[in-house]
C-alpha cells in the first residue's frame, strides 16, 4: 500500500488549513481570514485500508519571526521541511505568483512537490497560473483547485498517491491524528477569538485547557484564555461579560459537534504579561518548538 508524509507550505492565508479540512472530510485545522491562524503542526490521517495511508501535516503560514511564538512556529515548519515524502506547495491564485514563487525556490526541497493552484473560484486567470508555475523546475505537477468549495481534491489525492512511496501504516487506520482532544478543544476555542474580536486581540492570546472530564452523557471543561494586558483582558470578558459569554457560546457548539457529546464549558481570563516571548509560558501553552 502507499505510505508517507504529505506536507503542506505556502504563505499566509494561501487555504492550507481549508485544503486540509477539505482532503480529509472532517474539521480538523481551525480557520479565519486574520494571518497567522495556524501556530502548530498539525498531522491528519487519511487512511483507506490496504490501499493508502496518507498523513498530511498543516503547517502555520512562513513568516519573518518576531517573537519567540515565531520562532516557535516556523520551527514546526523546519520540522515538516525534513520529515516530507511529498510536498504540497500552496498558492493564492489573488496573490502574487512570483513572491510564492521566490518563496518556494528559498524552500530547496529535495522530494517530489505537487504546486497547488488554490481559490480557483476567485479568478478568470487559472489557465495561466498552471503555465507560470508548470514551468518551474520544483514542480512536479500542477493541480487547480478550490479547497474551499472542494473541487477537484480528488485529482489532487490521486496525484498524491502516484508519487508516494510503498510501505506500512505509521498509525491506526481507524485514527484521524495523533494529537488530543484538548488541543482540538483549545483550537476551537481560538477560532471563535478570531471570528469575534478585532485585529489587536487574537494575536495577544492563548488558550489553556486545564480541565476535561466526561461524567455521563456530559463533558466538563475548562480553559483559560491568556492575554497580555489587562486592557486586553477587558476586551475579551466584555461589557457586563458579554462577549466571553458570545464566545463560550459559539465554542460549546462547535466542540459539542467536534466530540459527539453535550459539553459544559466554563471560560476565564487570565493576564501573563509578555507570553509570546516567554519560554516557559511558551511551553505550558503547547509551542514546544
Amino acid at each position: 500500500m502507499k505510505v508517507g508524509f504529505v506536507n503542506i507550505f505556502g504563505k499566509p492565508n494561501a487555504g492550507k488549513s481549508t485544503l486540509l479540512n477539505a482532503l480529509m472530510g472532517e474539521k480538523l485545522a481551525i480557520v479565519s481570514s486574520k494571518v497567522q491562524t495556524t501556530r502548530h503542526r498539525i498531522k491528519a490521517f487519511l487512511s483507506k485500508p490496504g490501499e493508502y495511508q496518507i498523513i498530511f501535516s498543516d503547517t502555520p503560514g512562513i513568516i519573518e519571526a518576531k517573537y519567540k511564538l515565531h520562532e516557535k512556529m516556523m520551527a514546526a515548519v523546519k520540522s515538516a521541511l525534513e520529515d516530507a515524502d511529498v510536498a504540497l506547495l500552496l498558492v493564492d491564485i489573488t496573490s502574487s505568483w512570483e513572491e510564492s514563487d521566490e518563496l518556494f525556490q528559498s524552500l530547496r526541497l529535495k522530494v517530489p512537490t505537487l504546486v497547488i493552484i488554490n481559490k480557483i473560484d476567485q479568478s478568470k486567470k487559472t489557465d495561466e497560473a498552471i503555465r507560470f508555475f508548470s514551468s518551474k523546475p520544483y514542480a512536479q505537477k500542477v493541480v487547480a483547485l478550490s479547497a474551499l468549495q472542494n473541487t477537484n481534491t480528488p485529482e489532487l489525492i490521486a496525484a498524491i498517491l502516484e508519487l508516494l512511496p510503498e510501505g506500512f501504516p505509521f498509525y491506526s487506520e481507524e485514527d484521524l491524528s495523533d494529537l488530543p482532544t484538548r488541543f482540538f478543544v483549545s483550537e476551537l476555542v481560538r477560532e471563535k477569538i478570531y471570528e469575534l474580536y478585532g485585529d489587536e486581540i487574537p494575536y495577544h492570546t492563548a488558550v489553556l485547557v486545564n480541565e476535561y472530564k466526561e461524567k455521563g452523557h456530559l463533558v466538563k471543561i475548562q480553559a483559560d484564555i491568556i492575554v497580555q494586558r489587562e486592557t486586553q483582558k477587558m476586551i475579551v470578558l466584555g461589557e457586563k461579560g458579554k462577549m466571553i459569554r458570545e464566545l463560550g457560546t459559539k465554542a460549546r457548539i462547535d466542540i459539542e459537534q467536534f466530540i459527539g457529546s453535550k459539553v459544559f464549558l466554563e471560560l476565564f481570563v487570565k493576564v501573563r504579561p509578555k507570553w509570546r516571548d516567554n519560554d516557559t509560558h511558551l511551553r505550558e501553552y503547547g509551542y514546544f518548538g
